[in-house]
């Protein structure tokens, strides 16, 4: 795994947004594993050995980490800005160099450029390092979607190096041209403004420019009598005692100019660019949220029950101790709420059958008008008892409980209540997980009170065969 900064800085933010999928215990399981491991090699874990790590456990068919992908573009990128600059190099070395034969060069203009040029090169570093993306736009159409955060903070200096590479490309092929430009033409060159300067003045001018190099290549700075001798006016083409060699003599000045003032400073700045980029790069990396947790999760030791065995799936035993019983002969029948319509089944009916509804919608003075006339009806039976109809597929409710409450304390002792379940079609047998609840419910009712019953003529009725309830 490559130790650039960048490179470790755009793999590992990749790998840290596909581990957002995994579970966190998951996580700190494996990176715990790799701590330990590096422990007993005597390596120091850190991001490289890290992602070198989760290469090899995704094995030769793993995804393919997006930092090299990211550098491809970039290196793509910084290609475009270098090949543009050096055309342009070309194009404008070559026009500012323009000679007809009659009007001179003027090196005033060359100054004004070179200064240009040195402005430029200081606000492209100035705005790296201040956060600023003059080139949002650009950056909008080269990318197929946007940056995540890390990456975004990276662009200014990522683009600043760009520009930076572009802007040497320039300075080479601009003084390529010269240089050639010199060989192959008599270039004549002097120096105008329209200000009322004097030579003097100019030649204090030049030796600021020049000072850099005047100790190491003195001919290269003009002298005071080529200055003077070299001034030109617009208005006036001829230069009446100014030997033609002379306008040639500035080249040395003109060559130095460039090199020193365009080429340097972009080459310093580019070299400055790049390790801004390796230094902000790291401190991103440093700084990662998941850099963070992967720290935590390679020093906190995990913690195993070492129970091998989920039980997320397993269903609590819902079956019950009571069992339906068999449907005994009674004469009253109470519906509740709505059981029974639009019709009974034919076993219940008989002719001295006595069918009541209560609950459901029936008021409270109904229910307590059922309960005094079952009271009246039970009280001179040997075994009285009753049938409760219910819908097996609503649940037992706390009015039902109230209900039957009541009828214990107000019907005969020894009353014994039958609980009838139907399922949708009457006819057919509900079931066993809608017979269930019933009889839990009749659990909780005080012992010998209540019970479940099921027909046995109608079909698909599991407790005629004689078979345990499962």
């Amino acid at each position: 795994m490559s130790h650039n900064p960048l490179r470790l800085l755009l793999d590992f933010d990749d790998r840290i947004q596909r581990d957002r999928d995994q579970a966190p215990a998951f996580l700190h399981r494996r990176d715990r594993r790799f701590a330990l491991d590096c422990e007993q090699q005597g390596i120091q874990p850190d991001a490289a050995h890290w992602l070198a790590h989760m290469q090899r456990l995704s094995g030769p068919g793993g995804v393919r980490a997006q930092g090299r992908a990211l550098q491809q573009r970039w290196r793509r990128i910084n290609g475009g800005f270098a090949a543009a600059g050096a055309v342009f190099g070309i194009i404008t070395m070559a026009g500012l160099l323009f000679y007809d034969g009659g009007q001179r060069i003027n090196v005033t203009v060359l100054l004004a450029f070179v200064l240009l040029q040195l402005l430029l090169a200081l606000a492209t570093t100035v705005q790296s390092l201040a956060g600023w993306q003059p080139w949002r736009w650009l950056q909008r159409r080269l990318q197929k979607q946007p940056p995540g955060a890390t990456l975004a903070q990276l662009h200014p200096v990522l683009m600043a190096r760009a520009a930076h590479t572009g802007g040497t490309l320039f300075a080479i092929t601009g003084l390529i041209t010269l240089l050639v430009m010199l060989v192959i033409q008599d270039l004549a060159f002097g120096w105008s403004t329209t200000l009322d300067t004097a030579a003097q003045g100019y030649h204090r001018l030049i030796q600021v420019v020049a000072g850099p190099w005047s100790w190491l290549w003195p001919a290269a700075e003009p002298s005071q009598e080529l200055i003077d001798a070299t001034r030109f006016f617009r208005a006036d083409p001829g230069s009446a005692g100014t030997a033609p060699a002379q306008w040639g003599q500035w080249w040395p000045f003109v060559v130095m100019l460039w090199l020193t003032w365009v080429l340097m400073p972009r080459l310093l700045l580019l070299a400055f660019s790049q390790w801004l980029v390796h230094r902000k790069a790291f401190s991103l990396l440093q700084r990662h949220p998941g850099m963070q947790a992967l720290l935590y999760r390679m020093e906190t030791p995990t913690l195993d029950t070492g129970n091998q065995h989920n039980d997320a799936d397993d269903l609590p035993d819902t079956t019950t101790r009571a069992k339906p019983g068999e449907l005994q002969d009674a004469q009253h029948l109470v519906c509740w709420a709505g059981a029974g319509d639009p019709e009974l089944p034919q076993p219940l009916l008989a002719s001295n059958s006595q069918i009541y509804k209560a609950g459901g919608r029936s008021s409270l003075a109904q229910d307590d008008q059922v309960l005094a006339t079952l009271t009246q009806a039970l009280s001179g039976e040997t075994s009285p008892a009753v049938v409760l109809i219910t819908r097996s597929w609503e649940p037992p409710t706390g009015e039902l409980h109230d209900f039957l409450d009541q009828a214990r304390e107000q019907w005969p002792a020894g009353t014994k209540v039958i609980l009838l379940p139907l399922a949708a079609d009457a006819n057919r047998m509900p079931p066993d997980h809608l017979i269930q609840p019933w009889l839990r419910f009749t659990e909780r009712l005080p012992a010998g009170f209540a019970s479940v019953a099921l027909m046995p003529s109608l079909p698909e009725n599991p407790y005629q065969t004689g078979h345990p309830q499962s």
